[in-house]
């Protein structure tokens, strides 16, 4: 992991503030406080997987705070969401306040204020930060968690948990293209533990609309590679109005019915784009597998979604 900041190497007085620079710049930007700024340290190391970056961090007591202003400033639009290695750790979003030791999950958004609080001593974390969009659950749901403890010493927290470690040890042994398929990983457990949660915890969620949703979400995710996949399909399978299947992802969902499909297909092409067993496939097969007729098409869709081209994508 590529050490980003270290205090050791700086004078005492300059501390804090080098530090609030360093997260800003590879987190997202904070108000950093401290109740003894000269005798604070801290360590921070990354690795980025594609769009998603896993970074460890240790520290003293501190204070994090990022206000409507900060976020004016600079949204990036992230989830961040911590594994807590030792604590304890306070963090408030949204009028929620969680109390964090070792072994526990919080999760946090960039668009919303937020303040984080560390005890005495060094508080470690592992933070898996990544684009809002590549969560494929509507936000207004995700915000129901964002600030609550969840648990990772079991189940599917327990897997996340040993996935960011691992990562954290071993990524010298990844190569770049891994490093991508990684992400995705990253943000499929991440996924999983979200909704595992929102689903255990939240009975609205089991609303006949919300059941429906899962029954489309699932419906899509089996049928990305045929062409015919289009919202009126998609519709008609499940005998509804196309009117009422929009509706339903306005209700259960950060995007359209059409924007979801298509942000798949993309998604499903970026990794065989880098995946050695389609090598030896053009871009354009690819681009068909995926339900895109046209090169054209693909290409430009592509860019919008990764911000590179399919082929600067494949070289990495």
């Amino acid at each position: 992991m590529r050490t980003l900041f270290d205090s050791a190497t700086l004078p005492a007085p300059d501390r804090l503030q080098a530090w609030e620079s360093a997260t800003s710049t590879s987190l997202i930007p904070t108000e950093i406080g401290s109740v003894d700024p000269l005798a604070f340290t801290a360590r921070l190391g990354a690795v980025a997987l594609g769009e998603v970056q896993v970074t460890a961090m240790s520290y003293t007591s501190l204070t994090s705070r990022r206000s409507p202003r900060t976020i004016r400033i600079s949204d990036p639009e992230f989830y961040q969401i911590a594994l807590i290695q030792a604590g304890p750790q306070c963090i408030d979003q949204e009028g929620v306040r969680a109390v964090l030791g070792g072994g526990e999950f919080v999760l946090y958004d960039s668009s919303r204020p937020f303040e984080a609080r560390t005890g005495d001593g060094v508080s470690k974390s592992v933070i898996l930060q990544f684009p809002r969009r590549l969560l494929p659950l509507a936000p207004a749901q995700v915000t129901r968690l964002c600030a609550t403890s969840l648990p990772g010493t079991g189940g599917l927290g327990r897997l996340l948990a040993q996935f960011l470690l691992t990562v954290r040890d071993d990524h010298d042994d990844y190569t770049e293209r891994d490093a991508k398929r990684l992400g995705h990983t990253a943000v499929d457990l991440t996924t999983a533990l979200v909704a595992h949660h929102l689903e255990r915890e939240d009975p609205p969620l089991r609303s006949p609309s919300h059941v429906l949703y899962l029954q489309i979400i699932s419906y899509v995710e089996t049928r990305l590679d045929r062409p015919g996949l289009t919202p009126a399909a998609v519709a008609a399978a499940h005998r509804v109005s196309l009117r009422y299947l929009h509706r339903i992802f306005q209700q259960h969902h950060h995007a359209s019915i059409a924007a979801h499909i298509r942000a798949r297909r993309l998604e499903r092409a970026a990794r065989d784009l880098i995946d050695p067993r389609f090598a030896q496939h053009t871009v354009a097969s690819i681009a068909t597998r995926w339900g895109f007729d046209r090169p054209s098409d693909f290409s430009r869709a592509f860019r919008r979604h990764t911000g590179q081209s399919p082929h600067d994508y494949r070289r990495g």
